[in-house]
């Protein structure tokens, strides 16, 4: 489980890395938003215009991770016979680089 907290760059990092995810999975990548309008949520979904909302301020990057891919199924009705693989392929895909690897590519 990765320790770090989310800041708004690795929200949007994670949010480029879940769409791309999405789309290499024929699914249509929803739009990533943070935080939810709703008061004391910590994400919410609009199926009208595929809108995921996350509170990414002072949780963890697992956390912010699978509230994302969650979205995208919903956003794309995954049935249910479904929706356990692709959760674990988007999830997978979808994970940000180890603080490490990212300064030794920078």
């Amino acid at each position: 489980m990765q320790r770090a907290r989310v800041g708004a760059v690795e929200f949007a990092e994670m949010a480029r890395s879940v769409a791309g995810a999405a789309r290499r999975a024929g699914l249509a990548a929803p739009v990533f938003r943070s935080p939810p309008r709703r008061a004391g949520c910590l994400r919410t979904f609009r199926r009208r215009g595929r809108v995921v909302s996350v509170r990414f301020r002072d949780r963890l990057v697992s956390d912010v991770l699978a509230d994302m891919v969650e979205g995208v199924l919903v956003a794309n009705d995954v049935p249910d016979t479904k929706r356990e693989a692709l959760r674990r392929r988007l999830l997978h895909e979808g994970s940000p680089p180890v603080a490490d690897e990212r300064r030794a590519v920078a």
